[in-house]
C-alpha cells in the first residue's frame, strides 16, 4: 500500500512540475532554476496536502531531493 503512495506522489509531481521527481530519475532541488523551485515547493505543498500531511518536509520521503 506505501509503494502505491510513492506511485501517486511521483505521479503527481510530474503532472504539476512538467518533469520526474529526483527519486524517480528526474532532476535534484539544486539542478533546479530559481523559477523551477518555486513550482517544485508549490508542488510538494499540493501533493502534501493530497497525502494528508501538513508539512512539505514530509514529501522528500515520496520524491526525494
Amino acid at each position: 500500500m506505501h509503494g502505491l503512495r510513492h506511485q501517486y506522489a511521483q505521479a503527481r509531481y510530474e503532472v504539476l512540475t512538467g518533469w520526474k521527481a529526483p527519486a524517480a530519475g528526474g532532476p535534484s532541488s539544486r539542478q533546479l532554476a530559481p523559477s523551477q523551485r518555486i513550482q517544485d515547493y508549490e508542488a510538494r505543498l499540493t501533493i502534501s496536502r493530497e497525502l494528508g500531511h501538513e508539512r512539505e518536509q514530509i514529501t522528500a520521503v515520496y520524491l526525494g531531493r
